[in-house]
């Protein structure tokens, strides 16, 4: 089976940087997550997830997109549970995963109560009375 040429440009890449890993690094770089695998850089690449909902959090809120908040949600939510239990545990994906849920439960949280604060004058109104009305019996 021929190599593709990422391949070939990774496998010559590590083999040039192997010889310059100090030993007491050594461990870390031949660690079955270590950054000689997709276990690293996966999760170093999906930190910009989590900068983007960070810098999100300056944005107005009618600009965000609730599907898209749920998906990222649900995504960092199902891959911080499969980063627990899969061999070797991937600490580094789960906390990568877990702030990707994190950001994005407050992108939703902003949501929900930007469009309740958007209801009708009328409505709320309403709401507002049944609510106090309830409070005085």
């Amino acid at each position: 089976m021929a190599a593709t040429l990422p391949s070939i440009i990774y496998r010559t890449i590590i083999r040039n940087v192997d010889r310059y890993v100090p030993n007491k690094l050594r461990p870390i770089w031949e660690h079955e997550a270590g950054p000689k695998t997709v276990f690293f850089w996966a999760p170093a690449i999906k930190w910009s997830l989590v900068i983007a909902g960070i810098s999100d959090i300056a944005r107005p809120v009618e600009n965000l997109s609730i599907g898209q908040t749920i998906s990222l949600t649900a995504t960092g939510l199902i891959w911080s549970r499969y980063s627990l239990v899969i061999i070797p545990k991937n600490w580094s994906l789960f906390s990568v995963n877990f702030f990707v849920a994190t950001t994005q439960i407050t992108q939703l949280c902003r949501i929900i109560i930007y469009h309740h604060q958007q209801q009708p004058q009328p409505q709320r109104k309403q709401l507002e009375q049944q609510q106090q009305s309830s409070i005085t019996i």
